[in-house]
């Protein structure tokens, strides 16, 4: 048999810098906050941020995130999107030169109390609708007062918020929190971000002196019904297997755990060497789709830790060895998170330490 290697997922930084280049255009008149928490939604913090060099800004959910950045020699800033969630962070923020949000009355607090070297630029978070984090509408003015007269506090201050529902591009609401947002900052001095990565396609009056592209930027469509691919990014992520055997099963006879898919006739069915011990749903249901030697073939049998099968067909000529695609290239992660029932944020994030990670376009 040739050399062959387990499930890998396979990082195109080229495409990347692509979709990137794309939310510029996208956002002519806007700062680029790429946001690469979460390992950089799976793709590898360290080598996403140093090829996405052309952001402005960097946002992160917490603040080792932050740390490792500034130590893989990152020197832009950086946002902690959820604020700090002690006091004991405030020093750090300030030594690594780290933003903060702030979203409630414990970081003001915490913020008034402290003694620091410098002010730390602060974002204040505004719940304009979601109703997750942020300062309610009413106590907008009240939080305002008091961070310009904190002294910790960096001048001008900023404003932002969050969309709860800016996929959903027939609901009211992402309207009314433009429109909120844009009211209770009219006539503030600091910088504003509102859009995400559905702002950045689908609310351009969101689009203010920032924006916060996150899955976009990874060639993943955060829109219903319209593919990354459709609306010109490319796929960052390939996540490839192979496979480790080609069988003959007869009509009638069941495979894999609680035999719960049964052949209705003599088929062939590969045995791919990835499962749910990579981070491949073990959810993934009959006929969820598969890329082998350029066609979809539909999973059959239930993913194992190891392992997933699928329905080849009678007239296979697939052999062992042959590469399989479960998302990527030539298959869209949108289209096999549609079949499993969740997103495709969860796929590209939830791959475990066994999978190999190789990335091209390092130059």
């Amino acid at each position: 048999m040739s050399h062959m290697k387990a499930a890998t997922a396979h990082i195109d930084l080229e495409a990347l810098k692509h979709n990137l280049g794309c939310v510029k255009q996208k956002a002519p008149n806007s700062k680029v906050m790429a946001v690469v928490k979460a390992n950089s939604y799976g793709h590898g913090l360290h080598y996403v941020a140093q090829h996405a060099s052309a952001a402005d800004a960097f946002g992160v959910a917490r603040i080792e995130e932050a740390l490792q950045l500034r130590a893989s020699g990152v020197v832009k800033p950086i946002l902690l999107l959820e604020g700090f969630y002690s006091s004991r962070d405030l020093p750090v923020l300030v030594t690594n030169s780290i933003h903060t949000v702030v979203h409630c009355e414990e970081q003001l607090y915490d913020l008034e109390k402290a003694s620091l070297e410098n002010p730390v630029v602060v974002w204040l978070k505004i719940d304009s609708g979601m109703h997750r984090l942020g300062v309610r509408p009413e106590h907008f003015e009240h939080f305002v007062e008091r961070l310009e007269a904190c002294k910790n506090v960096a001048k001008p201050l900023r404003y932002m918020s969050h969309f709860g529902c800016a996929d959903e591009l027939d609901k009211p609401i992402t309207q009314k929190q433009i429109e909120l947002f844009l009211s209770l900052t009219k006539g503030c001095l600091g910088e504003r971000s509102l859009a995400n990565s559905a702002g950045v396609l689908a609310w351009p009056d969101s689009q203010l002196e920032w924006v916060r592209p996150g899955i976009i930027l990874y060639g993943v469509s955060p829109l219903p019904n319209k593919t990354a691919t459709d609306l010109g990014f490319k796929p960052v992520m390939t996540l490839k297997s192979h496979l480790i055997a080609v069988r003959t099963v007869k009509s009638g006879e069941s495979v894999g755990y609680g035999g719960n898919w049964t052949s209705d006739r003599d088929t062939k069915v590969g045995v791919i060497a990835i499962g749910y011990g990579d981070g491949y749903p073990r959810m993934a249901p009959n006929g969820t789709p598969v890329l082998v030697n350029g066609r979809k073939v539909p999973m059959a049998g239930r993913v194992s830790m190891d392992m997933l099968t699928v329905d080849l067909g009678p007239d296979a000529k697939d052999k062992v060895g042959d590469e399989a695609i479960l998302w990527g290239n030539g298959l869209d992660v949108e289209e096999v998170a549609h079949h499993i029932g969740t997103i495709a944020y969860e796929l590209v994030t939830k791959l475990t330490s066994r999978v190999d990670m190789e990335y091209s376009g390092k130059a």
